[in-house]
């Protein structure tokens, strides 16, 4: 346990470090610095959760889990020089999620739950659509949302934590939702300053981090079963 803990805390830290600077330093503020180095800045945060997947998952999910968290630092740092470039590198991102839940369904929803996870895709999509003012691009807008969506959807429906890993890709959703709100009804407002990069960014934290340590215990409760062993 400790070995584990002295494995992932660098990492871990390291992310939480530049996630959380950045949002002070460059959201809050306007620092003097050169361009690529703020871009950078701006990726270090969640390329750190890729790599953290990637040691603490010896196996093809590690490795799934790091391509989403780097094509979500790959995004982060496309979209300050092109925003379709960078929207398709978060659409990798949630493709590659999407496949991930569906291997990880959960075989047991209260009604609550799917009544929840079959309404958001759809309201999420009319929303986002009806976001922008300028409506030729709501079309394109709403196809991306769409699977934003179906990635929370499908998070918020998997065996992991609901209140980590599906808040988390909630909370990812609604930070996309704020980003659209900006080219509508909240041009002006300080809101989506306030609010986009602290839901994202931590809403990415939890992703990675309550898939690592669902599957851990799942592994070592495995190794420890000797039916497996």
């Amino acid at each position: 346990m400790k070995h584990a803990f002295a494995e992932s805390r660098p990492f871990l830290l390291l992310s939480l470090l530049f996630g959380i600077s950045y949002y002070f330093a460059c959201v809050l503020n306007s620092p003097e610095l050169p361009e690529p180095l703020i871009v950078a800045w701006k990726g270090a945060g969640v390329s750190f959760l890729a790599i953290y997947a990637l040691i603490r998952l010896h196996r093809l999910d590690g490795k799934i889990v790091g391509a989403i968290m780097a094509f979500g630092a790959l995004g982060d740092m496309l979209l300050e020089y092109d925003m379709i470039i960078g929207a398709v590198a978060f659409l990798i991102g949630h493709l590659f999620a999407i496949f991930f839940y569906s291997r990880y369904r959960r075989h047991k929803l209260a009604s609550s739950q799917k009544i929840f996870a079959i309404l958001l895709v759809p309201l999420s999509v009319v929303i986002a659509w009806a976001l922008p003012f300028d409506r030729a691009g709501a079309l394109g807008i709403a196809f991306y949302c769409f699977f934003v969506a179906a990635m929370a959807a499908m998070a918020w429906t998997s065996r992991f934590s609901r209140y980590q890993v599906g808040a988390g890709a909630v909370m990812f959703l609604v930070s996309d939702l704020l980003i659209f709100a900006r080219m509508g009804s909240l041009e002006n407002s300080y809101i989506p300053t306030l609010l986009v990069w602290p839901l994202y960014y931590f809403g990415q934290f939890m992703i990675a981090t309550g898939i690592v340590r669902t599957l851990r215990h799942e592994m070592a409760a495995d190794s420890a079963d000797p039916v497996h062993a």
